[in-house]
């Protein structure tokens, strides 16, 4: 490759950055309840097994986008390979999902921001300033969306520095955890005989989905490589595999201090972080961990909407045509954020009933259309430039975990399903 051309490339490790930003965000922190059902060997392999699942879809989606022009998003993709209906079930899905996504995260972030703006001013002066939590998401969302709408390289950077932040807090949040771990409580031998684990393995599917979701920024991520395979592939891989050793970490820290029958008051709570800690002190003490967990928090929300935003924005760029200018960014930009915001401030805890179904539209989304999308484009398309291995026994691998977490969350949201009480 020609030197000129090979500098203009952007280099693999913000593509990494973006990826596992965008998947390690605070529910996370909701992993190790979720799963407290399984206990830490069966989590390990409800993990691995959607990681396994959402990474083959991640790079399906590389697959099929790459037949496409620069700039190309999933309204583009979806319309060609699969038609109108298809695009417009897909179109519903991305939506629903990243606009959810992105009204929690402006929530949430503005509550952190808050917070953050309290204890910050004590170091200056004896009395807190305060500022309402509506000033508070504003102007945690106008820093952030500013990222988003320069450029995906100020995205890189600041989400580098995001995950680089939330790796120093997250270590020094989970070190004295790590330390104290107790082999008894980690493989539950109190347990009795009788104790079931593997009926409870379903409905940790979709938590565990919901931590790999990554996709949306496969496309943006094409065009940012310039529709080079590898460095996108390589993102994907190290990205979701960082995510998931983080979460690995995570679920043996929490499960290997905290007895799974001493789950019962978190469940109800939950998963709140502040209800995870007050039961974990009762075992090892949680003053350190509680505020490094809570600079874990803010890094992990400002760097999954950093991630989440981005594929939202290109979505919407190439569904209304808008250029790449800074005029048409400018307004995509005001599509992208404006709506969520005026949801966030008009109905603040609104999110707590659409929430329920996001992991209803991300099967879709993100493991069911990427499946359907390359066996379209490799039915079209005789020669392609990168290709998923596995042939159709991965398509159909990554087609039934999507039909199976939909199935789940349609019990679950019907009561249907045995669920884990503690």
């Amino acid at each position: 490759m020609p030197h000129a051309l090979r500098k203009q490339i952007p280099t693999r490790f913000g593509g990494m950055m973006i990826i596992a930003g965008t998947a390690i965000g605070a529910g996370m922190l909701a992993n190790p309840t979720a799963t407290s059902g399984v206990w830490f060997s069966g989590s390990v392999l409800v993990l691995l097994y959607v990681w396994l699942c959402m990474y083959l879809s991640g790079l399906m989606l590389l697959e099929a986008t790459l037949h496409f022009p620069k700039g190309a998003s999933f309204h583009t993709v979806v319309r060609s390979l699969l038609g109108p209906t298809w695009s417009l079930v897909t179109g519903i899905a991305v939506t629903f999902v990243l606009y959810s996504l992105t009204y929690a995260y402006i929530f949430v972030g503005g509550g952190l921001t808050q917070n953050s703006i309290s204890q910050i001013s004590l170091w200056f002066t004896e009395q807190p300033l305060s500022v309402s939590r509506e000033a508070a998401s504003v102007l945690f969302l106008t820093v952030l969306a500013t990222c988003v709408w320069i450029s995906t390289k100020v995205v890189d950077r600041f989400a580098t520095v995001l995950i680089s932040g939330m790796l120093v807090s997250f270590f020094l949040s989970t070190g004295s955890l790590l330390n104290s771990i107790t082999p008894a409580v980690l493989l539950d031998s109190a347990a009795e005989a009788d104790t079931t684990y593997w009926r409870y393995a379903w409905a940790a599917l979709p938590v565990c989905l919901a931590s790999f979701g990554f996709h949306g920024n496969v496309p943006s991520l094409v065009s940012y490589y310039n529709k080079q395979p590898k460095p996108v592939a390589r993102s994907i891989l190290w990205g979701s595999l960082l995510a998931l050793a983080i979460y690995l970490l995570w679920q043996l820290a929490v499960q290997g201090n905290l007895p799974r029958s001493e789950f019962s008051p978190v469940i109800a709570a939950g998963g709140d972080v502040s209800a995870l800690l007050a039961a974990l002190n009762r075992y090892v003490t949680t003053d350190a961990v509680a505020r490094f967990l809570n600079a874990f928090a803010f890094m992990a929300i400002a760097s999954s909407f950093l991630g989440v935003t981005l594929g939202l924005f290109d979505y919407l760029r190439d569904l209304f045509g808008w250029a790449d200018t800074p005029r048409g960014r400018l307004k995509t930009a005001a599509m992208t954020f404006l709506p969520p915001l005026i949801a966030c401030l008009l109905l603040p805890t609104g999110f707590v009933k659409v929430m329920g179904y996001v992991g209803l539209m991300a099967a879709i989304w993100a493991a069911l259309i990427p499946a359907l999308l390359v066996r379209a484009a490799r039915q079209r398309y005789r020669h392609s430039s990168y290709q998923v291995a596995g042939g159709n026994a991965a398509i159909a691998f990554v087609v039934v975990f999507a039909l199976l977490v939909f199935a789940v969350q349609m019990i679950l949201l019907m009561d249907w399903l045995p669920v884990f009480q503690g």
